[in-house]
């Protein structure tokens, strides 16, 4: 059974992204990019919403030789029309935590998602999420942040299982998650 990671980009104060900020905040150095690029971590099938769907097709489209182009996608969304755009992109309308229980016991390829808030925490309360890994850039971004990580997350406890620092400044950190039970009487 492949195993799924939940994998994000932050900035410390936890949000994904921010207004008037350049991609990966300006920071993505050369240990890092070549990283991302690895085919340590470009051997598994992307998993993602319609938002980022749009939006790494959009960067893949100026950029033909991204690995993400080449890798399988499944993208889960009911506005999205098939087929799309994006090579090796398939689509899927329905429900996402059914689906990918069926792929972790069908496929060969291990699974990650990208970006993709509300997808990872469904897949996370779903009790799906092998590994959780962040990589932090060291920025606060509390007046143009976008797209806080955390809201609306359960309680996690995470077990620190790898950790590297890249070009000396960005820090990958990988957990196995354990979402916790809710309190007695407490809203869900």
């Amino acid at each position: 059974m492949p195993n799924l990671m939940v994998d994000f980009i932050i900035s410390l104060d936890g949000y994904a992204a921010a207004e008037d900020w350049p991609g990966l905040w300006g920071m993505g150095g050369p240990e890092y990019l070549a990283w991302i690029t690895s085919d340590s971590e470009t051997s598994h099938t992307t998993l993602m919403g319609a938002t980022t769907y749009r939006v790494m097709s959009g960067f893949a489209a100026k950029m033909p030789d991204d690995p993400l182009t080449t890798m399988p996608k499944v993208v889960f969304s009911s506005t999205l029309e098939a087929p799309l755009s994006w090579a090796n992109s398939e689509l899927v309308d329905g429900d996402a935590v059914e689906v990918v229980r069926e792929l972790k016991r069908t496929s060969s390829r291990p699974l990650r998602t990208i970006g993709s808030l509300s997808l990872s925490r469904s897949l996370l309360r779903a009790g799906l999420v092998d590994r959780f890994r962040v990589v932090v850039f060291p920025v606060i971004t509390g007046a143009n942040g976008k797209e806080r990580i955390f809201d609306g997350y359960p309680d996690v406890r995470l077990e620190l299982v790898n950790n590297h620092l890249f070009d000396g400044q960005l820090q990958l950190l990988e957990y196995v998650p354990t979402v916790l039970d809710a309190p007695p009487g407490a809203d869900g």
